[in-house]
């Protein structure tokens, strides 16, 4: 793959993004490589391939916007955990001459969709008044599957199990799996556990029409509802830029301390 249009996508909040988005540049000028600088509230299309400077948050927002023309992006973590990220600020030279020589693939990422939403990670659905919990019915397929006194429900795609989901109490999926995991948050029952289906399932959640309910889209964008909504696979993925040394399992163990006995984590 023959790259010649790059952009470098930053996030002007989040601390030394900016002189970092300048470092990247100057290597790729000083390789005879042009780029434009690009605000993540200001995305925009026509690149071959984009670098995205900052947090999980700065990749899930760049991912969405640049799934509708196939673009691949590339993360350069400077927020906490930086789970979708593949370098750190200091490894952005090796990372640079890597992808230049072609050293890299791109991994697709099924994605979720409700109506004009999309989303790489999840889906969240809970009530508007959260000093409560709330009902919730569950259909696959137009089939009834179960009933939930719950927080919210969590509808996760394999990249996003390792996020939210995973905090209230689901698996992690493989990338590789053409699968979601509907979560329930705080269920109040001890039969409620999560649920793997195939992605090419239809989930409904219907709610009290009584009652207000708020949609997140990778806890990004909120839109009220009542009644039901309906998700399904979107028509889109996100394509992430992986280095030819990058490993999922090894990532869990880096990342998110997998397996680790507490006197390995720091």
């Amino acid at each position: 793959m023959k790259l010649k249009n790059f952009a470098i996508c930053y996030n002007s909040e989040i601390s030394h993004s900016a002189e970092v988005k300048d470092t990247l540049q100057q290597i790729l000028n000083a390789r005879n490589v042009k780029s434009e600088i690009v605000n993540i509230d200001a995305l925009k299309d026509g690149f071959d391939f984009v670098f995205v400077i900052g947090g999980d948050g700065t990749i899930l927002k760049t991912a969405r916007f640049y799934a509708k023309s196939k673009t691949p992006i590339f993360g350069i973590n400077l927020g906490r955990l930086g789970f979708l990220s593949q370098s750190s600020k200091e490894e952005i030279e090796m990372s640079v001459d890597k992808i230049l020589n072609g050293k890299f693939i791109i991994e697709d990422r099924i994605m979720l969709k409700s109506g004009q939403f999309t989303a790489l990670n999840d889906f969240v659905v809970k009530g508007c008044d959260t000093g409560r919990t709330s009902r919730f019915s569950l259909k696959i397929n137009n089939k009834f599957v179960c009933d939930y006194l719950a927080d919210g429900i969590i509808v996760s795609t394999p990249t996003g199990s390792t996020a939210y989901g995973l905090s209230a109490g689901g698996p992690v999926l493989s990338p590789e799996l053409n699968a979601f995991v509907i979560v329930p948050i705080c269920p109040h029952t001890l039969t409620a556990r999560p649920i793997v289906v195939p992605d090419n399932e239809t989930i409904t959640i219907c709610t009290d029409e009584k009652t207000k309910y708020v949609l997140s889209t990778d806890g990004q964008e909120f839109y009220e509802f009542n009644s039901e909504i309906e998700v399904s696979k979107s028509e889109f993925t996100a394509k992430l830029a992986l280095l030819e040394d990058s490993e999922f399992y090894s990532i869990l163990r880096n990342k998110l301390h997998w397996g680790l006995p507490p006197a390995y984590i720091k």
